[in-house]
């Protein structure tokens, strides 16, 4: 049985400790006898929380006392050399230490990744982490690589992303030789932009064995089970995933007008109520809301800066299938593969 130690940054995010401690104490149903949850931030404020929700003597809660906050429009790097007794920089420190297995914070993205690089630093032949996050699709789920933490990179970081999307798909949705797509404005070779071709180009030459490359995908196939695994930039990404999660609200915000707008709507909701609630599971995305900075030594996810106690729980979730894999040496052996091809 895997032990499970995971950091929460408890000051994090736009709705304050009490929604995380509240996500908290959704995901405690599920844990472990040896699971074990280091609840950062101030203890001042955490502590009236915890009472309330009698979690203060609770056996798998140790809060750590961190007298800082890295707000949400802090500049990132400034932040972490100043606040180094932020909550984050504090539950970067325990997974650096090897205290936390993982790290959830719902706080400012551009901190977590220069802290999260700088404190615990990225396997040996990735130069960048990059956000993993896993996209509800027709009948089946995809990975989006990189959804925002590296807005300018490299051609050699998308093949690097290319890889350790491959690897986090295969461990979290159990797909075998994931099938990787590169998002451009079509699926021929000479569509996209310079970068795009120079990306195409490093992709299709990778050693045998390292991903299943099927070359360009554009938007409208991202819902069609083309692919498993989507490579973009870390802006394109960010742009694409807030998209489709507005999206996914707006439907519901419509559904729910429209299906209730006369007495007939509201029986044919009712007579439909079954279709609907797994239209919401299959859509959801409250059970993909952990988003790990893959590439780095530890485990580090980022939540939604906007996430509620829901949000919070599934996160806990996401850290615990990631624990559950040997993800990290399989995404170190296929980047040594390769660079070794590059060299």
């Amino acid at each position: 049985m895997v032990k499970r130690s995971l950091a929460i940054d408890a000051m994090g995010g736009d709705k304050g400790p009490s929604e995380i401690i509240e996500g908290v104490s959704l995901a405690l149903k599920g844990c472990l006898k040896e699971d074990t949850f280091f609840i950062v931030g101030n203890e001042q404020v955490l502590t009236p929380l915890l009472r309330e929700k009698s979690l203060l003597q609770n056996e798998h809660i140790q809060v750590v006392h961190a007298s800082e906050i890295i707000e949400m429009d802090e500049n990132p790097l400034k932040a972490i050399k100043r606040k180094k007794d932020s909550s984050m920089m504090r539950a970067l420190d325990l997974v650096k230490s090897g205290a936390a297995n993982a790290l959830i914070s719902c706080g400012n993205t551009g901190s977590l990744m220069a802290g999260g690089t700088i404190k615990v630093r990225t396997l040996p032949g990735v130069e960048r982490p990059a956000i993993g996050s896993i996209i509800p699709s027709n009948g089946c789920q995809y990975v989006l690589i990189d959804a925002g933490a590296n807005p300018d990179p490299k051609p050699e970081h998308l093949v690097q992303n290319a890889i350790m999307g491959s690897c986090y798909a295969e461990a979290t949705l159990g797909i075998q030789n994931p099938r990787v797509g590169l998002l451009s404005t079509g699926t021929e070779e000479g569509k996209g932009t310079d970068f795009i071709r120079m990306v195409h180009g490093s992709l299709k030459n990778l050693p045998l064995g390292v991903i299943d490359y099927r070359g360009p995908v554009e938007g409208f196939q991202l819902f069609e089970n083309h692919v498993d695994v989507v490579v973009c930039d870390g802006f394109v990404g960010n742009i694409l995933l807030k998209t489709s999660e507005s999206l996914f609200e707006m439907i519901k915000s419509v559904l729910k007008e429209e299906m209730t707008a006369t007495p007939i709507r509201k029986l044919g909701a009712f007579l439909a109520r079954g279709a609907f609630i797994g239209m919401k599971k299959k859509l959801n995305p409250v059970a993909f809301s952990g988003a790990p900075f893959l590439g780095l030594k530890g485990n580090v996810l980022k939540a939604h800066g906007s996430s509620d106690r829901f949000y919070i729980a599934g996160a806990i979730g996401m850290a615990r299938e990631v624990l559950k894999k040997d993800m990290l040496s399989e995404i170190q052996r296929k980047v040594e593969l390769a660079n070794n091809k590059n060299l």
